[in-house]
């Protein structure tokens, strides 16, 4: 039994930060965006780059063993998906959170086990600067870059939102801390009924009213200012939180909850994009490694399982709660009034 075990699982995990930062220098160094205008050599590649000979041979070829990049005739390409999804002048560019994770996260996860050991974050807090979102929301370079990283995280679920949930028996929905407006545009290009928008804090306006212009969707989606913690939540027939609850610790979280049910008609939903925690724990990685995540960012934020946030809708007053898969990690929770 012992000779049939191996040990490559282990080793490609232990070291699977190689691959890991390969692609968020590739991010960072725009090999996606600069091969969306057509292959190149290597030495075309390397120039435009402007990198060192010894390694731009290795690095270039590493993104093909990664299943990143094509090589034919030894001009390097982009697959359908980086071609589709990290190059940045397409509008379906997801790159804004691989971004942050090059810039923030990749260095953060270093002091993980500190903080499974002190239960305290690991990111600027942990030398007396401000913590994740007054840093980021301080400065309106950051904030964009953040924004953007938001939609290109939830822009999949944010499709299937649209397209499983039945919007077709509702008039009106608000996506609260909703960023650019990612999720309220995807209804809104499904539905041409629904009216609505976003609320969330006055700095973000600008942002969000760019990117539904950009759909020419301003005429149905508005921009609402406020803080979700001061003040009462805008009034529609459906409300979402995508990404939002799992910042919060639990008593912050069953407020927020709260404060959806007040807003709600009779019959009106909560839904609650999150990655969800199976059931179990056993299967959803990527929800426990957010979850992970949250401890680095944030001082009391976790992710949870679809049957915690039904337990939180149900002790609100919901009367009706159910789990939907949408795509990969992420599920939705809806909540009925």
């Amino acid at each position: 039994m012992k000779d049939s075990l191996k040990p490559d699982h282990i080793m490609q995990l232990g070291l699977g930060f190689w691959g890991s930062k390969t692609l968020l220098s590739a991010i960072e160094l725009d090999v996606f965006t600069h091969l969306g205008e057509k292959p190149l050599m290597l030495d075309s590649l390397k120039e435009r780059l402007d990198l060192h000979g010894r390694s731009a041979h290795d690095f270039f070829d590493a993104l093909v063993a990664l299943g990143l990049l094509h090589k034919n005739d030894g001009h390097y390409s982009n697959t359908p998906e980086t071609g589709h999804f990290l190059n940045k002048s397409k509008p379906s560019y997801i790159g804004g959170m691989l971004e942050m994770a090059n810039h923030r996260l990749y260095r953060f996860w270093g002091d993980l086990t500190e903080g499974l050991k002190t239960g305290q974050p690991q990111n600027e807090m942990k030398h007396g600067e401000p913590g994740l979102f007054e840093a980021i929301y301080s400065d309106p370079n950051k904030l964009e870059g953040f924004l953007k990283a938001m939609t290109g995280l939830s822009m999949a679920a944010n499709v299937e939102v649209a397209r499983k949930f039945p919007f077709d028996n509702y008039q009106t929905h608000i996506d609260i801390g909703g960023a650019q407006g990612g999720l309220p545009v995807q209804v809104a290009l499904v539905h041409p009924h629904i009216t609505g928008g976003n609320f969330d804090l006055p700095v973000v306006q600008p942002v969000f009213e760019e990117y539904v212009q950009s759909f020419h969707l301003q005429d149905r989606l508005k921009f609402v200012p406020g803080n979700f913690f001061e003040d009462d939540l805008p009034r529609a027939d459906v409300i979402s939180m995508g990404h939002i609850l799992h910042d919060w610790n639990q008593e912050e979280k069953e407020m927020l909850i709260g404060k959806a049910y007040d807003a709600l008609p009779k019959g009106g939903a909560l839904i609650v994009l999150e990655a969800l925690i199976d059931d179990a724990r056993r299967e959803n990685a990527f929800g426990l490694l957010m979850s992970l995540n949250m401890l680095i960012e944030t001082p009391g934020g976790f992710d949870f399982t679809g049957a915690d946030c039904c337990g939180w809708m149900k002790k609100a007053g919901f009367k009706k709660t159910e789990v939907v898969h949408l795509v990969g990690p992420d599920s939705m929770v809806i909540g009925i009034k």
